[in-house]
């Protein structure tokens, strides 16, 4: 510290490095790591426990951190430490060898007395121990390496490297996100004497760059937040100024809807200090672009708040968030009205100049368009995806032509001005497009939502033919990246086959469409002219990846509020089904299943009868003769399961799953009987197998909807 009167009591810590503007779409993240990054070191060192409370500080221009009831010194504690076996620390006259003196010197105890180590342990496992009370560590040692080693650490993308002065007139280089320009460090009202990039720690900060510009004194650590606000015009918290924008914004656009996505609330809040919100117009005309068009320019290149009527269209006014407060907005908000309108023509520019050429003639130019270089241009996957939504069209009985024809057009919007300009619009501007041309509405529709969906939890396509295509489309990249070797491995994942992968899931799942995922993949399989792709996307291997997406969706699934347990996923998933599309009605009916009293009984039975099976090496008959039942139980059970075959079959048949495993519940005492009266491996090789044989049955139909060992 800088005075030598010590706080005998904890006292809150502050910590703030001040610098120019930092990069706003990392800014929270920033702030985040900082105050992280300095309490764990805090508490590490005994400096700071649980119960310090934690308070994260980021502003443009500044990242702080302040922590309660520090210590400004750590209680001592004690050491045991293990240093050697007895018989290598000492040599035959009882004196220390080198081993020992060099543990104890790396150690720091070199002058230790070394009647005072322990000896532990008996015979070959007896070794040395040394106890000394360690001094706990001080406050400035550890704000000073940790200021240090979280600055280093922070998710900086990109580093800027500066010189700043130092006391004795010699240039030091420094390397930071930004340059900075002032360090606070204050233990309650105490200065610590540490320093870092370049600075020495102070009690001074800096007010908002316009409204309260020059140096600001910290009177105490606690006082910093207060002392901003009120003198400073600056909102310290990342949080609470966010939470302010969101209600300003909301009050602001009064009856309409404001459109406010995180990233860019985020983006907004990282800008500011002390925000202010205004209400801006642009020209009512260009609200004949898509608005989508406009909302992205407003939101992408600006920063603005697009607003909407209740019936979710584009209204001509907009909201900004400025960083100066005043009564007389009236430059700001013409200032941003000019500087919108020439972005909003461009959009108009774009949309006009691409309305002259229709889709379908830009299809030849996708040829030009590398889409990968082992599987070809757009052209030549476009016509792959365009085979293969026909074939699924087929299958669904739905509408063939339609399905080929969006397929034809869906990427060819990629080739479009406001496409290149704004990626994030491609489908959307195809369906625009496509409309204009005249397309069938399907097909205008399944050039936006082929890419549906784009994210968890995201919507699904309203059409069957912008279904049929968004699987197409999927399942066609996954088998082509797939085949170049490209499959996901450990969080790398740049062609996003997860998302596919579950894309597909839920369309087959949520649109109940009856499709064999296999065959599907051999289908897109087949749409590869080259061999060495279609060899390495192995089928079982794809096929087992999407259900391993499979799994984790249905996780999050429930019955009642409650969500299916790992044991009933693995017991559906286990059968390795072809189709998906009924899954959730199996899983609650083997949840209904598990509340019957028989339950537990026949998933012990089907376990039982499962590894009777797995052992059995020998070829078992495909049915059961009853000549060869001697047995009075084996012959109950195999007429129990011959009266409810029909039953079973046509429940199966119908989708009736709990109907089905009622059924099975006759089952249940001649099972136990036969285990109780009948020896399975009989001596008679014909009487074993026939025994097989009816487990074998029997064990077909006790999993038609789930493998039910798997609850036992």
């Amino acid at each position: 510290m800088s005075t030598n009167t010590w706080l005998s009591q904890p006292a809150t810590l502050l910590i703030e490095v001040f610098t120019e503007e930092l990069p706003p779409k990392s800014l929270r993240r920033l702030g985040d790591a900082f105050s992280d990054g300095i309490f764990a070191a805090l508490k590490v060192a005994g400096l700071a426990s649980e119960s310090s409370k934690v308070i994260s500080f980021a502003t443009p221009r500044r990242l702080a951190v302040q922590v309660s009831n520090v210590l400004d010194q750590a209680p001592d504690y004690p050491i045991r430490e293990k240093l050697l076996p007895t018989s290598i620390a000492f040599d035959a006259q009882g004196k220390a060898t080198p081993p020992l003196l060099k543990k104890l010197a790396s150690l720091g105890y070199d002058d230790v007395d070394l009647s005072t180590l322990e000896k532990a342990g008996e015979g070959k496992n007896e070794a040395l121990y040394l106890n000394v009370i360690a001094k706990g560590a001080s406050l400035e040692q550890t704000a000073q390496a940790a200021l240090e080693q979280t600055l280093n650490k922070l998710p900086v993308a990109k580093m800027m490297h500066y010189q700043v002065l130092q006391r004795d007139g010699q240039l030091a280089d420094v390397e930071f996100a930004r340059p900075a320009h002032r360090i606070i460090a204050l233990h309650g009202d105490q200065t610590l004497n540490i320093s870092s990039l370049g600075i020495d720690a102070g009690n001074q900060t800096e007010g908002h760059r316009f409204l309260a510009p020059g140096p600001l004194t910290i009177s105490s650590a606690d006082q910093y937040e207060n002392d901003l606000q009120t003198k400073a015009k600056v909102i310290p918290s990342f949080h609470q100024r966010r939470a302010q924008i969101e209600a300003a914004l909301l009050k602001a656009a009064g009856t309409d809807l404001v459109l406010m996505p995180d990233s860019l609330l985020d983006e907004v809040t990282a800008l500011v200090e002390w925000p202010a919100i205004y209400e801006c117009h642009f020209d009512q005309e260009f609200l004949e672009v898509p608005q989508e068009c406009l909302i992205l320019t407003m939101q992408t290149n600006q920063k603005y708040f697009a607003l909407t009527d209740k019936q979710g269209r584009l209204r001509n006014r907009f909201l900004i968030v400025s960083n100066i407060e005043t009564a007389k907005p009236e430059a700001i908000i013409s200032g941003n009205e000019r500087v919108v309108r020439p972005r909003l023509s461009d959009a108009r520019f774009f949309f006009q100049q691409d309305q002259k050429r229709p889709l379908a003639s830009r299809v030849a130019d996708l040829g030009k368009v590398v889409y990968h270089n082992q599987l070809g241009s757009q052209l030549e996957r476009t016509k792959r995806v365009q085979s293969l939504a026909s074939n699924i069209a087929k299958k669904l009985n739905a509408d063939e032509k339609l399905a080929s024809r969006a397929a034809e057009i869906a990427k060819t919007d990629l080739l479009s001005d406001m496409v290149g300009e704004f990626p994030e619009l491609q489908g959307i501007m195809g369906r625009y497009y496509a409309t204009y041309d005249g397309e069938n509405s399907e097909v205008a529709a399944a050039c936006s939502e082929h890419y549906m969906p784009r994210f968890a939890g995201d919507t699904l396509p309203q059409t069957q033919t912008g279904t049929i295509l968004a699987i197409a489309d999927k399942l066609e990249t996954l088998v082509g990246i797939w085949g170049v070797g490209l499959a996901p491995t450990g969080d790398k994942d740049p062609y996003a086959l997860r998302r596919h992968a579950l894309g597909i899931c839920r369309l087959l799942l949520e649109k109940n469409l009856s499709l064999s995922l296999p065959e599907l993949i051999e289908l897109a399989r087949a749409q590869f002219l080259q061999k060495d792709v279609q060899e390495k996307a192995n089928a079982a291997a794809i096929y087992e990846f999407i259900i391993d997406r499979l799994r984790a969706y249905l996780r999050d699934q429930s019955v009642s509020g409650k969500p299916f347990t790992s044991a009933e996923i693995d017991a559906v998933l286990s059968q390795e089904p072809a189709q998906i599309n009924d899954l959730i009605e199996r899983l609650t009916a083997l949840r209904e299943f598990n509340a019957f009293p028989e339950a537990a009984q026949l998933a012990a039975a089907n376990k039982r009868i499962s590894n009777i099976l797995k052992k059995t090496t020998t070829d078992i008959p495909a049915k059961c003769s009853s000549k060869l039942l001697q047995i009075p139980a084996e012959a109950t059970l195999n007429k129990t399961l011959e009266e409810i075959t029909p039953a079973l079959n046509e429940a199966y048949k119908q989708r009736q799953y709990v109907d089905l495993l009622k059924a099975l519940v006759a089952l249940s005492a001649p099972i136990d009987q036969f285990f109780a009266d009948v020896m399975v491996m009989d001596p008679n090789p014909e009487l074993r197998d026939n025994r097989l044989a009816l487990l074998q049955q029997l064990h077909q139909k006790m999993n038609l909807v789930a493998d039910l060992g798997k609850l036992a």
